[in-house]
């Protein structure tokens, strides 16, 4: 189990998002991972806001074969903002970085987050929060649902509004965002789940597990400050082809998996770890 240290901020009365007082904000220990290539001008200011989310947090990077100076950067940054550091020494792509950072986590609960701040990782907490309160098995933070966001790449939000109908086509769930970096989900729930992927696929195919699981699927608005393509981005038109295919492939020709059933009480409750 990964241990708080002191310095780490844990929720109090005052935090400036919206919480339970009543949950066990200071039990649960919730593991960041944050898959990197060629992120080297926002990948430090990224770490630094991870490291203000208040709480306890098991921070775990991905350098996916980054060439542009962000792993001598994330070398020098590990003992001040990193609790997990791995390094692949070729670009594998988004997927095999996620599944790497994801068999190696130690907290209760699972976030993705994307080292080019285009998610704000102050909703870390808000986003924690159903599942908590025992009404979510995961959670989504969705750009389109009303949160504030960047005016910005408009046959891009088309894209990405036409991938999520098909995906909900077929897992028959009503999701507004399924391309959304912020999924999280609890972590023996997510260790039940077979992944393959090694790209941009594994957003698809990660919702297409969680529904075919019978996970207890939440959305809560987030904010969304997108980049253009001349400040980094480097998702394009291929991504969506291939995410096209990984939907179909994810939900008709998926492996068996097993169906979920929350425990009967939640690991952060009884101080066990995930592992």
């Amino acid at each position: 189990m990964a241990q708080r240290s002191p310095d780490k901020k844990i929720l109090q009365i005052g935090s400036p998002v919206p919480r339970n007082a009543s949950l066990p904000w200071d039990k649960v220990v919730l593991s960041v991972v944050i898959p990197v290539f060629n992120e080297i001008a926002t990948v430090e200011k990224l770490l630094r806001q991870v490291r203000e989310v208040p709480l306890d947090l098991d921070v775990i990077v991905v350098d996916d074969g980054s060439t542009d100076g962000t792993r001598d950067l994330l070398v020098d940054l590990a003992d001040e903002l990193i609790d997990q550091l791995y390094m692949h020494e070729k670009n594998l792509g988004k997927g095999a970085a996620l599944r790497r950072g994801f068999e190696q986590v130690k907290g209760h609960v699972v976030v993705i987050q994307d080292a080019d701040l285009e998610y704000d990782p102050q909703e870390l907490p808000v986003l924690l929060e159903p599942i908590l309160s025992g009404k979510a098995d995961a959670v989504y933070g969705s750009r389109f649902l009303g949160g504030p966001h960047r005016v910005l790449l408009f046959w891009h939000s088309v894209g990405n509004r036409l991938l999520t109908l098909l995906s909900n086509i077929l897992t028959d769930v009503n999701l507004t965002d399924m391309e959304t970096c912020y999924k999280m989900i609890r972590t023996d729930l997510l260790r039940s789940l077979p992944l393959s992927t090694k790209r941009f696929g594994i957003e698809p195919e990660l919702t297409a597990r969680l529904a075919q699981a019978g996970a207890r699927i939440y959305e809560l608005p987030i904010s969304y400050h997108g980049r253009s393509y001349s400040e980094g981005k480097k998702i394009g038109w291929k991504d969506g082809v291939s995410a096209l295919g990984w939907i179909l492939k994810s939900n008709l020709l998926h492996p068996p998996v097993p169906r979920w059933t929350p425990p009967l009480e939640d690991p952060w409750h009884t101080d066990l770890s995930p592992d």
